[in-house]
């Protein structure tokens, strides 16, 4: 057991004022990505600050017809929230998805956002394997060894490991902001910037200014987000981390697409955004050829390596299986 300080604060400046005095201090919410990496040893903070007694467990919503979700949320909160159920149902389901009850019980929002990757070359207790994100310059083991579940969009020669949160990439589709609070003062990033594109330096894997505590999430308005679906498929139906996930929310009038939002999760760094099969599909027929074909569109720059070229065919059904639900649903 490596010794640590622990502090839980009332109040975001006195949360802000702590983790400013040590280099070695981090946030703590419900632990649960967090204390694991402590157990093996890839995290060694100094000091602990424990978000819990901050005032930011709100989830509101917002005069222009919107969401406001507080960081200290927590994930069970969310998802059975009646605003979140109804308007926002693929939201639900991702979180409903992404965890064991007894996880989400504990588990934030704002740690859920900030969670670290699965990859077990990073999460491996023993220093001896190469891994780009957590020893900077060692190379990425993945690449020659274990990477069937790694990325296939977005990755470098640095770096494959995918982002493993399910909140975050039905968050990612209905355009939602990270509200975060500095020394300094407040501030705002659009979900799609938060995390930053791999390159040559994975282990810088938010846009967040240093220093910064993510305070809350704000979903705008999106009449299209109220029939919307999250589908995710992984190795076994319990408690498992995605092979590839879908958000999709879609409006069909008469036949055709109004309005699409598409989100793929566990091919990248990051929660991908489809937004060049958005394009594809807006104004265009509400039918499997079409879907199909704006699948093919976004999966086309994918680079898989040898042993997760499945994920391609995967994507593709799953995309046309969930809009054709979808469209199925909006004809009745």
């Amino acid at each position: 057991m490596r010794e640590f300080h622990y502090r839980r604060p009332a109040r975001v400046s006195d949360a802000l004022a702590l983790l400013g005095t040590d280099p070695g201090a981090r946030p703590l919410a419900g632990g649960t990505n967090l204390v694991d990496l402590m157990k093996t040893g890839v995290e060694r903070p100094a000091l602990l600050v424990d978000l819990r007694d901050l005032p930011l467990d709100r989830i509101e919503a917002t005069p222009d017809g919107g969401l406001r979700i507080g960081a200290t949320a927590t994930n069970s909160d969310l998802a059975a929230h009646p605003d979140v159920r109804r308007r926002y149902p693929a939201l639900a389901q991702a979180v409903l998805a992404g965890a064991s009850g007894q996880v989400r019980i504990m588990a934030t929002v704002g740690g859920n956002l900030l969670q670290r990757t699965r990859c077990g070359y990073f999460t491996a207790p023993a220093t001896t394997t190469a891994c780009n994100k957590r020893a900077p310059g060692s190379g990425c083991a993945a690449i020659a060894g274990e990477h069937r579940n790694h990325a296939v969009l977005g990755a470098t020669e640095h770096c494959v490991a995918v982002h493993p949160s399910d909140m975050a990439v039905a968050l990612t589709a209905f355009d939602a902001t990270v509200t975060y609070e500095t020394a300094d003062g407040t501030g705002e990033l659009p979900l799609a910037g938060l995390y930053r594109p791999v390159g040559g330096t994975p282990h810088l894997e938010t846009a967040l200014p240093t220093g910064a505590l993510i305070t809350g999430v704000v979903l705008p308005p999106a009449p299209v987000a109220a029939a919307s679906r999250y589908r995710k498929v992984r190795e076994r139906a319990s408690y498992a981390f995605a092979i590839g996930s879908l958000a999709a929310a879609l409006d069909v009038r008469d036949g055709t697409v109004r309005d699409v939002r598409l989100a793929f999760g566990a091919v990248a760094s990051h929660p991908w955004r489809a937004r060049r099969a958005e394009r594809a599909l807006t104004g265009g027929p509400a039918d499997a050829t079409a879907f199909a074909a704006a699948a093919d569109a976004e999966l086309a720059a994918a680079r898989p390596l040898p042993h997760n070229g499945h994920k391609l065919p995967l994507l593709r059904t799953l995309a046309v299986a969930v809009l054709t639900e979808l469209a199925q649903e909006a004809a009745r």
